[in-house]
């Protein structure tokens, strides 16, 4: 029984929501023109009256009852669903280069820079050196 007390806790959806909209309780605070303490207690709350529901969905860019029905385990399925990854399609998901290999490509690339910098520097010495001389 706790179990579906649990799934059908307003409070916490709204918390997942936001959470998964990367915006922090101060912000949905601001937006809604009350306290960040005052998020924080909607988000322990189990019901919230419809009006501030409504003003919350269309904060947060979902329904109210895109909230009453919200799940993790929805989001899952939703994710598993997108992403599926077969033989056909690992090459659009899976990495593509080894990061280790394009750290080392891109170390090498200075070297070559500095070599140069450094043979250009030399040159510079060389020709200094030879103005010095025909003075």
């Amino acid at each position: 029984m706790e179990a579906a007390t649990k799934s059908n806790h307003i409070g916490r959806k709204i918390s997942r929501i936001r959470e998964l909209r990367g915006m922090k309780q101060e912000t949905l605070a601001e937006e809604l023109g009350i306290s960040q303490q005052a998020v924080s207690k909607i988000e322990q709350s189990e019901k919230i009256e419809n009006d501030k529901l409504e003003q919350i969905a269309t904060i947060l860019g979902v329904t109210k009852e895109g909230i009453e029905n919200f799940s993790d385990e929805a989001v899952l399925n939703i994710i598993g669903n997108t992403y599926h990854v077969d033989n056909s399609s690992a090459v659009n998901y899976g990495c593509t280069f080894n990061p280790l290999d394009k750290l080392l490509e891109a170390h090498e690339d200075n070297k070559k820079l500095y070599e140069r910098l450094l043979q250009a520097e030399q040159e510079k010495i060389e020709y200094l050196e030879k103005l010095m001389k025909g003075k």
